[in-house]
């Protein structure tokens, strides 16, 4: 199937913009771009000029910076999405929200496709095509780093400089980046020897541990069933209050995650993020619910919900019935997690110094050991008695049948 109008997801960087100017030869089709603005700052000023320059016939720039907060981040947050127990998945959720908007654009502009830079063996592929299936399985899905026969990003860059495509990507720096609010993703390049430490010269967001200030920064931040809205005391939009946590986290050498990761494609990748933000954020959370969720909702919220969702971000499942359900699950646990958490941030070190809140099922007089006191301690040995029976019973019956 051949098609006549493409709406190309574009950030103006290697991949897209090769991928512009090939699907203009290769299919004959006119190529709408799509750049969402999901934080980028800086990066999205020279977009639209060089995406007509390779030969778009119309770009779309959208600032869906709020959105991207509110319906997309703040659940995650709220959810305790963290794959692996690591990556924020910055990029992973700006995804889902990237491809419906692809979609209503190619309705909009009657476009019989949509298009990605992503490639072959990468997580955002997935998320890209998974989530056009969802919407709308009749757009057509192009995927030039799949067709074309450019083997390396060396090849790519050959090709744009032959095309004269103006791009910031370099052999000397071959780095693949994609940064959002809520996070900074780097790859390839000398990144892809898990051996070799992270160069200090790819970090934007954060500083180095060693070179923060040698005094602590303390902040408060304010939840509200869950969310957070306040920021030492200052009641700010959700933009703003990620920005100024991303600002001062960084300052102190907070956010910085390195490790291999498993991708949904079945190999491991050494990934690097910077996520200032969502360090602080998903630490002061889960002090508020550790104060404010009984025992077993918040077990059951970190082994069944935490995990699966994560999964369900990274593997491209935003649109899906079970992620609502986790969602509806996860705002009524979360309508007592309110209160104010204390946090100091220190070379690195992202520490919960208090958490007060009026839903607290902290009893200092239950848990107190000096004057004061209210727990019945003779009610222990019932209760122990009763909770090691099984284990008591069970050796009763080996030692009867010898199986010690």
């Amino acid at each position: 199937m051949q098609a006549k109008k493409v709406v190309l997801a574009y950030s103006g960087g290697l991949d897209t913009s090769v991928a512009l100017r090939w699907i203009r030869e290769e299919y004959k089709s006119e190529v709408i771009t799509f750049t969402a603005d999901l934080g980028q700052g800086k990066e999205l000023e020279p977009v639209e000029k060089i995406a007509m320059n390779t030969g778009a016939i119309k770009v779309y720039i959208e600032d869906l910076r709020d959105e991207f907060v509110t319906d997309y981040v703040f659940p995650a947050l709220k959810a305790g999405a963290l794959y692996e127990g690591k990556y924020p998945l910055a990029t992973a959720l700006g995804r889902p929200l990237i491809g419906k908007r692809m979609v209503e654009i190619a309705h909009a502009e009657g476009a019989d496709a949509v298009a990605h830079g992503c490639t072959g063996k990468g997580n955002d592929q997935v998320r890209l095509d998974v989530t056009t299936m969802a919407l709308d399985p009749k757009l057509k899905i192009i995927a030039p780093v799949r067709e074309w026969d450019m083997k390396s990003r060396d090849e790519e860059i050959e090709y744009a400089q032959k095309h004269n495509i103006p791009v910031s990507v370099t052999k000397k720096s071959p780095y693949s980046i994609d940064v959002n609010l809520w996070g900074r993703s780097i790859e390839c390049g000398v990144l892809e020897n898990p051996w070799i430490e992270t160069p200090e010269d790819i970090f934007e967001l954060t500083v180095s541990p060693d070179k923060a200030p040698d005094k602590p920064t303390y902040i408060e931040i304010d939840f509200e069933s869950g969310i957070p809205v306040k920021l030492d005391g200052k009641e700010l939009p959700p933009v703003e209050l990620i920005d100024k946590i991303a600002k001062i986290a960084g300052e102190n050498g907070v956010g910085r995650i390195s490790y291999v990761e498993d991708r949904l494609v079945g190999i491991k990748s050494r990934e690097t993020y910077e996520s200032p933000a969502a360090t602080v954020l998903f630490a002061a959370i889960r002090a508020m619910e550790e104060l404010t969720l009984d025992r077993e909702t918040l077990r059951f919220k970190e082994e069944k919900i935490s995990h699966e969702y994560s999964r369900m971000v990274y593997n491209g499942l935003w649109f899906s019935p079970l992620r609502e359900g986790m969602d509806a699950f996860v705002n009524v646990i979360e309508k007592h997690v309110t209160g104010t958490v204390r946090v100091k941030l220190f070379k690195g070190n992202c520490i919960i110094a208090g958490v007060k809140s009026p839903y607290s099922l902290y009893d200092q007089a239950m848990a107190t050991y000096d004057v004061g006191d209210m727990f019945d301690h003779a009610s222990a040995k019932g209760f122990i008695e009763l909770w090691g029976l099984p284990l008591k019973i069970k050796s009763m019956r080996d030692s009867k049948m010898n199986l010690k």
